[in-house]
């Protein structure tokens, strides 16, 4: 679907655009995802309701607390770029545009479904982290119930540890590579379990 060589599908950091394979950092430098990586999540949020351009800017900037508000020059012109593939259906509600989706976004959105969720996955996980920082910034306890809102401790204890022996394990030979990715794939098989 990338439009004009925008776009790409895969991006540079290894994963579905600006992502990476898990990295928040990633997160934080330039675009956070490509032109085609927005038109899903436009996609998506339009299987939900139909809206107004500033309704789905307004709709991403609130699913990731504030981290990820696509500028109106990158929405505006996916929109209309999905309009002329026939993804989307527009209505004019006096001079704005109301955009609904079309059969044909709806096929495109299913075929695509595993990475739309994984990336409302990763806008949600980052709104979780905001609200952590900005509890931190001000000195605020988590309310007691907000259990399923952070990691536990030692979840993230084990995560650090994890990167950390991925970064000495830098400079490995490619079969300790290969060895170093089963286990990984291993991981994430029991951690998904069935619901992978």
């Amino acid at each position: 679907m990338a439009r004009h060589g925008h776009g790409g599908g895969h991006g540079r950091h290894g994963g579905f655009g600006g992502f990476g394979g898990g990295d928040d950092e990633s997160m934080t430098r330039g675009r956070k995802f490509s032109s085609d990586e927005l038109q899903l999540l436009l996609l998506a949020l339009l299987e939900e309701r139909p809206s107004h351009g500033y309704e789905l800017i307004k709709a991403l900037q609130s699913r990731s607390n504030g981290f990820y508000s696509p500028s109106p020059g990158m929405v505006y012109p996916a929109l209309t770029y999905l309009e002329e593939l026939a993804h989307v259906t527009v209505s004019q509600e006096g001079n704005r545009k109301c955009y609904a989706l079309a059969e044909a976004g709806r096929v495109y959105l299913e075929q695509n479904r595993e990475q739309v969720e994984w990336m409302m996955a990763r806008l949600k996980h980052i709104a979780r982290k905001m609200n952590s920082i900005r509890r931190a910034l001000t000195g605020e306890m988590p309310p007691p119930d907000d259990a399923a809102g952070s990691w536990i401790p030692e979840l993230t204890r084990a995560r650090g540890e994890l990167k950390q022996a991925l970064m000495r394990t830098a400079n490995v030979d490619e079969n300790e590579q290969r060895r170093i990715a089963a286990i990984l794939r291993q991981a994430c098989e029991q951690i998904l379990g069935d619901t992978g």
